[in-house]
């Protein structure tokens, strides 16, 4: 009987390493749902390594691109929900079920952090003949549909704009559509298209290095080092969308255990407050929010309500939110 006693007592000293091990043992993977250059890309990159430092582990980011960020959303969801696989994604996924795009959104992932929220600039080339916003608006309401736009797809943050910009000025682009704002923008900078509207923070170097213009600023008031104005100035209108703009976040599968969603946002709320990292989402012209747990529940939900009405409004969606339980903001 003593034999057995002792060798129970062993087995489960042998497995108590296991059952104590802490979260992560190793390295973790980042799934980027935009491409190369673009804003989600450059946050997730000058970001990472900070939080590298925090837990202790190394995380390996993979560009995943396509389908409006849906390929990389859909990949996390389908890893284990263990911690180890981790979405850098934007606002897009917010606005799949009422295109049709996805049965996923950010319902069924937990929000890590909520990194930042950056503000969105129409940019053109600066050979372009529109000096100003007006110049495009007229150029395109003479020529309905004539104006090429450099687009991220349905529900990306130009698809968004251009909805609040038919409800104000009545105008139609001609939508080409790129895997991300960083092709958008070097095809633009080729002449290949006539402007396209993005996140501040994966155009200001382009902007501050004149290889193209900034004809507005989706805000309300004027961003520091930017010449371009607000869009309120040129358009009042614009206020009831406002404040409004593309974010940047990380999340893992909802199913994911509690205390490892905890560890995560601990280590990437270090991250965020790393004065390197504030540093550069200053010089995007990009605010942080580092929110977490039920403040980036709410902000989610609130983003998502305010965005898929309007787009609803504006005949961009495919059904009515009010399907997918979205209320009215």
């Amino acid at each position: 009987m003593k034999y057995l006693v002792s060798a129970a007592a062993i087995a489960l000293v042998a497995a108590a390493p296991a059952a104590m091990a802490e979260f992560p043992e190793r390295e973790l993977r980042g799934a980027i749902m935009w491409g190369e250059g673009g804003a989600t890309d450059n946050v997730a990159r000058a970001l990472t390594p900070h939080v590298e430092d925090a837990l202790g582990q190394d995380i390996v980011l993979q560009n995943r691109t396509g389908g409006v960020g849906a390929i990389a959303t859909q990949y996390v969801h389908s890893q284990p929900a263990d911690g180890y696989n981790l979405l850098y994604g934007a606002e897009n996924p917010q606005l799949y079920r009422v295109l049709g795009l996805s049965d996923l959104d950010y319902r069924n992932f937990e929000p890590v952090s909520i990194i930042a929220q950056g503000p969105a600039v129409i940019v053109t080339h600066p050979d372009s003949p529109y000096e100003t916003l007006e110049d495009l608006v007229a150029a395109a309401q003479e020529n309905p549909g004539g104006i090429t736009m450099g687009s991220t797809g349905p529900g990306g943050i130009t698809d968004v704009i251009d909805a609040m910009m038919q409800s104000i000025t009545g105008t139609e682009f001609n939508a080409v559509v790129f895997d991300g704002e960083g092709p958008g923008l070097t095809d633009l900078q080729g002449g290949h298209l006539d402007f396209m509207t993005v996140g501040l923070t994966a155009a200001r170097d382009t902007i501050e290095a004149g290889a193209v213009r900034a004809l507005a600023v989706v805000a309300e008031e004027p961003i520091e080092g930017m010449d371009a104005p607000p869009i309120t100035d040129i358009y009042p209108e614009f206020e009831r969308y406002l404040p409004w703009g593309p974010f940047y976040g990380v999340f893992v599968h909802a199913d994911t255990p509690t205390e490892t969603v905890d560890t995560l946002a601990e280590a990437f709320s270090e991250g965020v407050n790393n004065p390197e990292f504030q540093s550069f989402i200053n010089d995007f012209g990009a605010v942080i929010l580092d929110l977490s747990g039920e403040e980036a529940r709410e902000y989610l939900d609130n983003w998502q309500s305010t965005t898929t009405w309007l787009m609803h409004e504006q005949g961009a969606t495919e059904v009515s939110p009010e399907e997918f339980d979205i209320p009215r903001p």
